[in-house]
């Protein structure tokens, strides 16, 4: 399984800026689970993690880097190192060449863009630099917000959307491909 290359430098966009997780992230990480109670159920995960749990993540995130299994990635906007989201990689499929993301925005900077910049940059870096064919997002069909930004970062509802992780059922699942990216 190949490794994921190290971001030497962020992804930006001039307004967005993605950058791998760090341990500093933390705090503003455990306020957006307290600012929206209901993001762990849209992340798919049973309960809000714990500052412990968080601080195990940021150790283990290199390991999972060179194993080829993911990353997070801290959604920053430009000027500023305060984490405002993460852009989640993983689980990979490397013999399909594909991967899933998921995505969240603190409550605070929601509407604002941020959600579409990121996924934009991540899979851009994914398709391009990391050479997968295929990127998904699964998504509640009732989460406007998320299914618009994955759309406007020219992710599309794709037939065999074939991903390598679990998915609730009845989600809508978008995909952008190698072939999506500009010329």
């Amino acid at each position: 399984m190949p490794a994921l290359p190290c971001l030497e430098q962020p992804l930006s966009d001039g307004v967005a800026v993605l950058r791998l997780s760090a341990e500093r992230d933390i705090p503003e990480v455990l306020i957006a689970y307290q600012d929206d109670p209901a993001l762990h159920l849209v992340l798919g995960e049973r309960r809000p993690p714990t500052g412990a749990q968080l601080g195990r993540r940021a150790e283990r995130a290199p390991a999972r880097l060179r194993a080829g299994e993911g990353a997070t990635l801290t959604v920053l906007e430009a000027g500023d190192d305060v984490c405002r989201g993460e852009v989640r990689v993983g689980p990979i499929d490397w013999g399909r060449g594909s991967a899933e993301l998921a995505v969240w925005i603190a409550p605070g900077r929601r509407g604002r863009g941020l959600g579409r910049r990121a996924l934009r940059l991540a899979s851009a870096w994914l398709l391009g630099e990391v050479g997968l064919e295929r990127v998904s997002l699964a998504g509640d069909p009732g989460n406007a917000a998320l299914l618009a930004a994955a759309r406007g970062a020219g992710f599309a509802a794709q037939g065999g959307a074939e991903g390598p992780g679990e998915r609730a059922p009845g989600a809508v699942v978008l995909s952008r491909t190698r072939g999506d990216l500009p010329g």
